[in-house]
This record gives structure tokens, sequence and C-alpha cells, in this order.
């Protein structure tokens, strides 16, 4: 009898619920953007302090013990990262602890202002995640309550630290299991993505623009067809190399982590010797361009430069591959997604001046395609595309995405991501996690 009355005004408790969400959502989310916006702020401190006094990058190898010794002494399972609040999402356990928030903050600024080869969203998320933990625990939610709250905490992280509330939403749903959403927690995603960015743009955040000025006035083969048939060629060769790209970065990080602790008996001694490789790396190729966060570089290589003609070299997309793998896989923190951004942009400059395509356009492809392949999540970074591009070239953003995303394979740089349905179309009635496949795929093949 309960569930036909409120079947039947149903639109009353809808919006009761959503005001619900919406009292829990919003101190998490107000904190969460302004963690952000300071974490922003510091990012911006340290990278200006690298840039100025050049000399700070040899002192690396100190800042990799203390981000070490850090953990060891109180960063108790926040170590996992990303991957503890996934898992935590997937099934409840020991919680996500508080002490995770400022432990990567922190560890994030250090990394950065003595020159290791990182991003921010992984701070972001963790941050939020951190923060949503923390709530969960005060307002004494369910495993499902809690569930939806930590799915907000990645949200309103991604969407703060990018400018993003619709690409942070569909994110936070879309990242955790490989060819499943749940909606449950649309809404409430939604509302903490929107005031986690208010709040960080409240605070004087501004984030970088980027813009596709091309503008197809080419004759068509086709005119009756609202795109250039031979550009979507293009398109789709490159989201194949912008996949199997994302790939690459996925499995090389991977397996510079496993076998730095299995080859690099004292775990004082990887990151030390992880920061020896990125320096040296970089003195061997002659330039900084692959160190620090690579937004923005008035004097080289950058994201924002890969949209210009000239603005990378040929393989400007490997190195700083190869170096943030490195970073990331031997002890430092950040996050993946910035230097995804990277890798991408400059890796479509070049396909763009090999292949004759518009070169702001393949970087902007190459920008969200290899973000899409290394995170299995093409509707979040075909959106994302829309929201810092401009909508105009979507089905380029959407075929460049959804090809790099079949063609990455069964990778990711969460190892936690679980799979539902695999790329071969086969529903996964255990829903293994990436590791579990990855260690099922090894024992078959022994």
């Amino acid at each position: 009898m309960k569930n036909k009355f409120k079947y039947s005004f149903e639109q009353l408790f809808i919006t009761r619920l959503l005001l619900r969400w919406t009292i829990l959502i919003f101190p998490v989310s107000l904190l969460t953007g302004l963690l952000v916006a300071l974490f922003m702020r510091l990012l911006d401190l340290a990278t200006k302090t690298r840039l100025h006094y050049e000399w700070i990058i040899f002192l690396l190898p100190f800042a990799g013990i203390l981000i070490t010794w850090l953990y060891q002494f109180a960063g108790k399972n926040s170590e996992a990262g990303n991957n503890l609040i996934m898992s935590e999402i997937h099934r409840s356990g020991e919680g996500v602890p508080a002490r995770m928030a400022p432990l990567i903050l922190f560890t994030t600024v250090i990394t950065h202002l003595f020159g290791g080869s990182a991003g921010r969203e992984g701070t972001a998320v963790q941050m939020g995640g951190s923060v949503s933990g923390l709530f969960a625990k005060w307002f004494k939610l369910n495993d499902e309550d809690k569930r939806i709250l930590l799915m907000c905490g990645i949200s309103a992280g991604f969407g703060a630290v990018f400018g993003t509330p619709v690409a942070g939403t569909v994110f936070a749903l879309e990242v955790l299991t490989i060819g499943r959403i749940k909606y449950d927690a649309l809404i409430p995603c939604l509302i903490a993505g929107i005031i986690a960015d208010i709040t960080c743009s409240s605070c004087g955040i501004h984030h970088t623009h980027y813009q596709i000025n091309y503008i197809d006035e080419r004759i068509r083969l086709f005119p009756h067809l609202s795109f250039d048939i031979i550009l979507l060629a293009k398109v789709i060769i490159a989201g194949v190399l912008f996949g199997c790209t994302g790939t690459l970065f996925s499995e090389l990080s991977h397996w510079i982590k496993a076998k730095s602790k299995i080859y690099i008996k004292s775990v004082w001694l990887i990151p030390v010797v992880g920061a020896a490789l990125v320096i040296g790396i970089s003195y061997v190729l002659g330039t900084r361009n692959y160190m620090g966060l690579g937004v923005t570089n008035p004097e080289g290589v950058s994201i924002v430069a890969a949209f210009q003609p000239g603005g990378a070299e040929t393989f400007s997309w490997f190195w700083k591959l190869l170096l943030t793998a490195i970073t990331l896989g031997m002890g430092f923190k950040g996050g993946e997604v910035t230097p995804l951004f990277f890798i991408g942009a400059t890796l479509g400059n070049t396909l763009a001046v090999i292949s004759g395509a518009p070169i702001d356009l393949f970087a902007g492809l190459g920008f969200i395609a290899v973000f899409a392949g290394a995170t299995n999540t093409p509707l979040a970074c075909t959106i994302m595309g829309a929201e810092l591009f401009g909508a105009d070239y979507i089905l380029y953003y959407a075929v460049a995405c959804f090809t790099a995303y079949y063609f990455s394979g069964h990778s990711g740089i969460y190892q936690a991501q679980r799979v539902a349905v695999s790329k071969f179309q086969i529903t996964d009635p255990e829903e293994n996690t990436l590791k579990e496949l990855k260690e099922k795929s090894r024992q078959s093949n022994d």
C-alpha cells in the first residue's frame, strides 16, 4: 500500500529525494571546490617557482624520498588513490580515509615543484573522495548512500579542476564499470559538479581556454552530408592511434611500477631512481618541456602550443608519455589526465601535419581521445570536448573518442575499474576488474 501511494505521487517523492541529496551534497561540493581552488593556486605557484629557479629540479630525488616517507608513515590505505575510491564504491570496505586529501594535495605540489611529470585530476578526485568519505561517516550514511556520495566526490573534483561539470558528472558514472552506467547518482553527481565548479571559480580560479578555430569551408565530395567524409576517415585512423597510445601509457605505467618493486629492493631507492631517470632523459633531450604539468610554456612545447602549427615536435607525445609513466610509476604523486591531454594534443598535432588535417582540430581530438582510451570513458570525453572546445565538431569528437575506446582494449589507468560488458560485446557476469582480467590472461597463457 505504501509503495502504491509512493508511485501515485512519484514527482513529490522525487522532489523530496533530490532536496535531501542537495543538502547532503552541498557541504561536500563546497569543501571540495575550496580544496581544488587551493590546490590550483599552490600548483601555479610551484610551477612558477620551478621555472624561475631551474636548479630546483636536482632536488627531485629528495622530494621522492619525502613523499615515500609520508605515505609510509601516515598514508594508511591512501596509497591506492583513485583505485581505493572506486573499490569502495563497488564494495564498501575500510572506507576512504580523511588523511587522503591533505596527503595527495601536498605530495602532488611537491612533485610539480621539483619537476616531476604528473597531472592534477587524480589529486582533485582523491580530495573529493576523501571529503565524501568523511561526510559519509559524519552523516552516518548506509552503504548505498555512501556509494552515491563518493561518486559525487569524483564528479565534484573532476568538474572543479577542469571547469567541466557535465563531463565530470558523466565521468563519475562511466568510469566505474566498462559497459554499464547506473543512473541512480545522475542528478546528485550533476549537482555536485556544478556546486564545486562554481565554488572553485568564485575563488578566482581561471581555467585554461582552448580554442579550435578551424572552419570547414572545403568543397565536399558529397555536398548533402553535414560532414567531410575524407576528414572523417582521417579522424577514424587517428582514433585508432589515440586508443593504442592510451594503452601504451597505461601498460607502461603499470609495468614500470611492478618492475621497480621487483628489481629495486629498497622502497626508498625507487623514487630516487625515478627522479634520476626523469632528470637524465630531460638533459639528454636538451629540454625541460616534458617536466611538470605542461599546460602552458611560452618558450616550448605545451598543450596550448599544440593547437598551433609548429607547437609540437614529432615525438613530443612519446617523451611526455615516458616521463609521466616513470614519475607516477616510481612513487611520485599526481594525476594522469593532464599528461594524457598533453600526449593526445601533441600526437594530434603530429598526425595533422602528416595527414594534412586541421592542426587545431586534431590537437583537440587527441586531447580528449587519448584520455578516453586510457580511462574507458568515451561519453564523458566527448562531452568534455563540447564543454572545452564548443560543440561545432561534436561528431568528430564522438568518432575519435569511441574509436579510441575500442582500440585501447581491456586496459586502463584505473585497475579497479570493472568490466560489465567487454569490448567484444560479451557480458561478464563476474564483473572482474581490469587487474583481475590481466591476471587471468597471464595464468591462461602460462
